[in-house]
């Protein structure tokens, strides 16, 4: 399937790899349909990923695995909410990033992850009850890991 992007122009993306989420996103429920992307050409050493909307070409947004902001990360996700993804299956939790015009106030969003059932292609954004922030700021974090990977 062929879909138009902001950012990356037109990308192919293979139908078996669409998310969905039943619900939409927070902010906007109307956007279901999802791709999972990154820059091939600038590779993806810092970890960051884009979720581009299929049905808005102007709207994807950065996410990164929250563990490479924080290593001891352990949402706890309420069993409904698993289940209304598929329940059983490899789980994929993301959670998205705010690059402002200032990048050393580059934040990720703990409060509020992505959780992805990948096997069946399903996702939920999930508003946590934990003490986790909204904006836990990453960009000495994303800095020393790109060092690190050279």
């Amino acid at each position: 399937m062929v879909i138009q992007t902001r950012i990356f122009g037109e990308v192919t993306v293979d139908e078996e790899k669409m998310i969905t989420f039943p619900s939409g996103i927070v902010g906007f429920p109307e956007l279901k349909e999802f791709a999972l992307i990154h820059d091939a050409e600038k590779g993806n050493k810092a970890g960051i990923r884009w979720l581009q909307s299929v049905q808005e070409p102007g709207f994807a947004m950065p996410v990164v695995d929250p563990l490479i902001a924080m290593e001891d990360y352990d949402p706890k996700v309420d069993d409904e909410l698993l289940n209304s993804i598929g329940g059983e299956g490899e789980i994929l939790v993301l959670a998205t990033i705010t690059v402002p015009s200032d990048l050393t106030k580059m934040s990720v969003n703990l409060k509020a992850p992505l959780v992805i059932n990948v096997d069946k292609r399903k996702a939920v954004q999930v508003i946590l009850e934990d003490d986790y922030p909204v904006k836990f700021f990453i960009y000495d974090i994303m800095k020393a890991r790109q060092a690190e990977k050279g």
